[in-house]
């Protein structure tokens, strides 16, 4: 198993939850932001739905200059987000299936205005912002649903709105 698989692995573990998480955005509610200078609601979750596939395709590069980075998206409706999630998941899976362990730990290089301004292996670059950067993001997307009132899924265990384990717990007290 190559290094690239393990991440997609995760990625394919963790997507689940996520998908889970996306389900939930109230339609009515995509133009709906916590501050002025935050993310609507549709943009910070089409941001989640589309970050796997977008940073496994920059890995492939070995440079990218950090102003040529995407703009917010704001999507249509719940399905566009879904269907970028799934897309996004499909798109990961091939790009990270692609590199050997040699090109995931080879060098990528993030510029502005020419210079670089962080040099990482691949790895860390795909450990960093694919997963880490979009569970922080799926974090952020919690608090949005959580201010609009909106059941909140279990991710890693219950939640205050739902508990996966609660069958279990019950099937243990007889």
């Amino acid at each position: 198993m190559t290094i690239a698989n393990t991440m997609y692995a995760e990625l394919e573990r963790e997507a689940a939850a996520t998908r889970r998480l996306l389900e939930r955005i109230p339609p009515d509610k995509l133009s709906w932001r916590p501050h002025p200078k935050s993310r609507t609601l549709g943009q910070l979750a089409m941001h989640v739905a589309t970050l796997p596939g977008a940073i496994s395709s920059l890995a492939h590069l070995d440079t990218f200059p950090f102003e040529s980075g995407g703009k917010d998206v704001d999507p249509a409706d719940v399905g566009a987000i879904l269907a970028a999630h799934d897309a996004g998941l499909v798109k990961a899976k091939a790009n990270l299936e692609s590199m050997d362990d040699g090109k995931i730990m080879g060098t990528w290089v993030g510029t502005a205005g020419g210079t670089p301004v962080i040099t990482v292996p691949r790895a860390g670059f795909l450990r960093t912002i694919m997963l880490n950067h979009g569970y922080h993001h799926r974090g952020q997307l919690t608090v949005y649903l959580r201010e609009l009132d909106v059941p909140l899924p279990f991710i890693y265990g219950p939640t205050a709105d739902e508990n996966p384990f609660q069958a279990a717990l019950n099937a243990s007290k007889r």
